[in-house]
């Protein structure tokens, strides 16, 4: 299951393109992309099936043909765009703004608009993003605020599993939005598996965050729950509506049950240690059997086929124990 996903990902995201190191004269190459950075030749060549989700602003501005975002939008930290300006400084490139400058007023797009992140804005300050109100409002108030749902969703034995979400195995999960931005959450297998939520003990703003370490917590009744935080960071943001409604997490873990956004350093750096979203495929298919064994232990046999496990596990079968659940899946 979890190739045939990353097979589909591959297709869908480009991920499939292909680079090799090139020469001077392959730089004509119609079947290849050429680009040249720190004086060597980089040919890229995109699988036929790809096709753009996150487009970069530099192709979106017609300066290069072909060009994803692999940095999250964060381009004060993309190796990409420092490469692009050391071009523009030696007069050999001009810049993504210069390029936009060029088009009539009317087609002079929002560098949002244009990485398709809001829908159709025109630029009124003639892409002097650092005086913009609205480009401040965007990146530091409103991506903060606004959910923002899985665009693909897996099923595995009644769990959901978004793509494009990376995990830690303390069952929290986390969403890299617009700017670099962190959103996260607790996942549907741990809120299914202890069931409606009376309260969330959540970080204020400001807080800093280790990775492994406990960063919130949850209750339901008398039974507390410590909850391992899957990022380094500082919280941005807090949702106020999970903490006044505990039960939305439950209901929409993955959309306006997020907990909360962190601000990190590193962010390329982080993710590399979370469960990917085609790796989580195998991951929850692991705790799945490990929590068959565990109702076994405690119910008798499952059915042959596994079945689909209920909501509040832990409300249909206390005699799993609070503690025992929470040791093994949330790792506290």
């Amino acid at each position: 299951m979890a190739e045939k996903i990353r097979d589909v990902q591959k297709s869908r995201f480009g991920y499939g393109s292909s680079y090799r190191k090139g020469s001077r004269q392959d730089l004509g190459k119609e079947s290849e992309i050429g680009a040249v950075f720190g004086g060597q030749v980089w040919m890229f060549k995109p699988d036929k099936k790809a096709k753009i989700t996150n487009p970069c602003i530099w192709m979106q501005a017609g300066i290069v043909k072909f060009k994803n975002c692999n940095n999250f939008y964060d381009c004060n930290t993309c190796k990409y765009d420092l490469g692009m300006q050391k071009q523009i400084e030696k007069g050999e490139q001009i810049s993504w703004q210069a390029a936009m400058r060029q088009r009539p007023g009317i087609d002079r797009t929002c560098r949002h608009s244009l990485t398709r992140r809001i829908k159709n804005r025109i630029c009124g300050l003639n892409y002097n993003c650092s005086r913009c109100d609205f480009d401040q409002f965007f990146e530091e108030v409103w991506t903060a605020k606004t959910k923002n749902v899985p665009f693909e969703m897996q099923h595995v034995k009644g769990f959901d599993i978004p793509m494009e979400y990376f995990f830690h195995n303390g069952h929290s999960w986390a969403r890299i939005e617009s700017g670099g931005y962190i959103r996260i959450g607790l996942d549907d297998f741990a809120l299914k598996l202890l069931g409606k939520v009376d309260a969330f003990d959540l970080p204020l703003m400001g807080k800093e965050l280790d990775m492994d370490c406990v960063g919130w917590g949850l209750r339901r009744k008398d039974n507390l729950a410590d909850i391992l935080s899957p990022v380094d960071g500082v919280i941005v943001e807090v949702n106020s509506k999970v903490r006044e409604n505990p039960e939305i997490a439950n209901r929409e873990p993955y959309g306006d049950g997020w907990l909360f956004m962190v601000r990190t350093p590193d962010i390329k750096k982080t993710v590399k240690k979370l469960i990917s979203d085609t790796d989580s495929l195998d991951w929850v298919n692991h705790e799945i059997d490990t929590l068959e064994g565990m109702i076994e232990d405690v119910a008798g046999p499952l059915a042959a086929d596994g079945g689909y496990l209920q909501d509040d596990i832990y409300g249909n079968l206390p005699n799993l124990g609070w503690k025992n659940l929470t040791k093994t899946f949330l790792k506290t």
